[in-house]
């Protein structure tokens, strides 16, 4: 594969982009950065300020990535150890932060990557989907965040933070239009309704790509590969008094069309490389009714805050439904012309119905020179009804229910002007129990799996100087107990995991250098995980389960460096390294079932089915280096008009795919670039560009599925067009 600017492999290239941030400690400066606030421990603070592994992106970065009809799964790699996968199309994504995640594709599992969305966890995979648009700004915060932000945090948070109504008048309008018909179009609307007492912001989004994939087996024409994904969002922000406000907020969303295509026999025994059993435009599947998928969603949310002067409190309730169904061609070929060996076909489809509410209640100190703190309250409720249809046998129906309840507290302490103490604890007790009707093997009693544990973080700021900072940071946090039923259906049994707990050491520092225009900011860690769940998918059977590893170790570091070159130039630039290792010598999981790939672990058969020993194997979809940039220039002309380009990518070093290590199922090497080139008129208020997401059209491995033949699915293709944006 021929490797961006020549370079012959991943590390080189993740050097390359780490290169900006080693020349900007000597270059002069031209220009200033900005200021970044963040609200990592539920208050508003500047990024430099806090003791915790952070990167925010700004809603301008991530509204280049869904260009063209993204989904939130293109922020992976997006920043330094951010990584994100999805088996089940775009209503199920899995998130994982220095390796940590769950490759489980069962609607039930719990993840330990939480993503919070306007201060509401979106715990269940169907709510994390939701479209991001009217973004103001994603953060990510690598480590546990057990203390602040609860249950199943060990790995770390993507926050997401919607524009909030305000009394301003607000239009924005912006759409693309590009290759397969691909298109995102967002509007948004505020201002105020009664002045300084009501205000009012509605938005929403419209993605789409139309069917480009034909299904040679039945002679279908242009039958997959798109989707129509509508969503919109209301607020109101009510605040009659100057110590009360209340944001009553309510969000919608309807998608229809393509889960996730799989292809048989893409791998080669022997081989990681896509080979010609791949066609972009082409599958020939026999079942799975073209793998058609839907999800319609609704939720409201209610937040009210009352300033008593020294002190503020906060109520948050949520509530959110989700529905919808998927099914897929899970062998990705036919008998009859493949492609390659197939020895049985395989088509399963899911529904689901799943319910969520949360609720906080949060007092915190407002604000004091030296010392600051907040304990609050919290409960999570959760949902899941999932008919699971193997296709040769009757559908079996699980019942999932989970719950949950915490108290926790911090305080910041500055112990001199230079030196600041924060500590956290927080217990939380959570549950969950599953209920099987229709098992085909027979009766499955009732499971439930219990916990509960104490969450809490320590760390140390100290303030070199007014531009530099050092820190270090030990924080436990932990995962909840977990039951897996999907194999029920397939007359398997349910298998459970007890809870996991991390203990977890970082080193980090933050940094203004250049006469403020540069930021450098990085961080090591180390961590240990204790009864690390892992979920084991595949063998013959393909077969899905539950287990716990005695222990798992990750470490490595993080590097995001900003640079304004000149007034017209911006250079951010992102390095993450991450090594993770099973530790486990017993811990042995059953190996692909058709025989035709590779294992390089140490194997024994066991009842007819080879099993591999994963001790010291890596985790599970976890990039050992993942490294990203985003060169952004803007050149003013005559008469308010402005030329503007700008060009990012992103990297994706080794990753395993499974528990087990083989020849087949790895990556190395993923990278994709994006770039914008066009004009604003009016100083900004209108723009109009042309536009490439993934412009060298690589085709990347993203997963695979090893039970009867070297079957994989890839990223998404190129996609071209033009873009406008109107902001008034």
């Amino acid at each position: 594969m021929t490797i961006m600017f020549g370079l012959k492999n991943t590390t080189k290239r993740a050097l390359l982009l780490s290169a900006a941030a080693s020349v900007a400690m000597s270059t002069p400066a031209f220009a200033q950065i900005d200021e970044i606030i963040v609200t990592a421990q539920k208050r508003s603070e500047n990024i430099q300020d806090v003791p915790i592994s952070i990167t925010a992106i700004p809603a301008k970065d991530v509204n280049a990535v869904l260009t063209g009809g993204g989904d939130i799964l293109s922020l992976a790699n997006r920043t330094p150890g951010l990584y994100a996968e999805s088996s089940n199309g775009r209503t199920a994504p899995r998130f994982y932060i220095r390796g940590l995640g769950n490759s489980d594709f069962a609607l039930q599992a719990t993840q330990p990557v939480s993503v919070i969305m306007d201060d509401v966890v979106k715990e269940n995979v169907l709510l994390k989907s939701f479209p991001l648009f009217d973004i103001e700004q994603v953060e990510v915060l690598r480590g546990p965040q057990g203390t602040l932000f609860g249950r199943n945090t060990p790995a770390g948070i993507v926050k997401i933070t919607t524009k909030r109504p305000t009394h301003e008048l607000d239009i924005n309008l912006s759409g693309s239009y590009g290759t397969y018909g691909s298109s995102n179009t967002q509007a948004a609307f505020g201002g105020s309704i009664v002045e300084d007492v009501l205000a009012v912001r509605v938005s929403g989004a419209f993605l789409r790509r139309s069917d480009y994939v034909d299904n040679t087996f039945t002679g279908q024409k242009d039958v997959m590969g798109g989707f129509r994904d509508v969503a919109g969002r209301v607020q109101f922000l009510w605040t009659p008094a100057d110590n009360f406000e209340t944001l009553l907020e309510f969000h919608g969303r309807n998608e229809t069309g393509t889960a996730t295509l799989f292809r048989a026999n893409i791998l080669t025994t022997g081989s990681n490389k896509i080979n010609s059993n791949y066609v972009k435009d082409a599958v020939a599947f026999d079942g799975g009714a073209n793998n058609p998928q839907a999800i319609n969603s609704k939720g409201a949310s209610a937040t009210f805050k009352l300033d008593f002067g020294n002190v503020t409190a906060t109520s948050i309730s949520a509530y959110d439904v989700a529905d919808g169904l998927s099914r897929g061609d899970i062998d990705g070929g036919n008998l009859v012309t493949g492609p390659g060996f197939i020895p049985f076909p395989s088509d399963t489809g899911n529904e689901y119905d799943t319910t969520q509410f949360t609720q906080e209640f949060r007092l915190a100190s407002n604000g004091g020179e030296v010392f600051n703190w907040q304990v609050g309250a919290f409960f999570f409720n959760s949902t899941l009804e999932a008919l699971t249809d193997p296709g040769f046998v009757a559908p079996s129906v699980l019942f999932d229910d989970k719950n949950a309840w915490a108290v926790f507290g911090q305080a910041s302490y500055e112990m001199s002007e230079e030196t600041t103490l924060t500590v956290g604890i927080r217990y939380t007790d959570d549950e969950a129990s599953l209920h099987v009707e229709n098992a085909p093997g027979g009766p499955v009693s009732d499971v439930d799996v219990q916990a509960d544990e104490i969450s809490w973080d320590v760390s140390l700021n100290q303030e070199l100087n007014d531009d530099i900072s050092v820190y270090a940071r030990i924080a436990r946090g932990f995962r909840g107990p977990s039951i897996q039923g999907r194999d029920v259906a397939f007359f398997g049994a349910v298998t459970t995991a007890e809870a996991e707990t991390i203990n977890s050491y970082e080193l980090g520092f933050k940094s203004i250098l250049a006469e403020n225009s540069v930021r450098l900011n990085g961080s090591a860690f180390y961590y240990v995980v204790n009864d690390q769940q892992f979920t084991a998918v595949g063998g013959t059977g393909n077969n899905i389960g539950l287990v716990n590893a005695d222990k798992g170790v990750g470490y490595g570091f993080e590097i995001d460096a900003q640079w304004a070159i000149s007034d017209n130039f911006n250079l951010t630039a992102g390095l993450g390294y991450a090594h993770t290792e099973i530790k486990d010598e017993n811990l042995a999981v059953a190996v692909c079932g058709s025989g035709q790939c590779t294992p390089t672990d140490l194997t024994e058969v066991r009842a007819g089915q080879t099993f591999a020993f994963v001790d010291g194997n890596p985790f599970p979809n976890a990039p050992e280096i993942t490294a990203n940039f985003v060169a952004d220039y803007h050149r003013p002309l005559e008469n308010g008009r402005a030329f503007i380009a700008s060009f990012d990518g992103s990297i994706q070093g080794k990753t395993n795919l499974f528990l087990y290590e083989s020849l087949e199922y790895n990556t190395s090497g993923n990278f994709e670039l994006g770039a914008k080139v066009g004009m604003t008129f009016e100083d900004d208020k209108y723009e109009l560009a042309l536009f490439a997401r993934n412009l060298t059209d690589e085709v990347n491995l993203a997963g695979g599925i090893d039970f009867n033949n070297n079957t994989g699915f890839v990223t998404e293709p190129r996609i071209m067009g033009v873009s406008f944006r109107i902001n008034k």
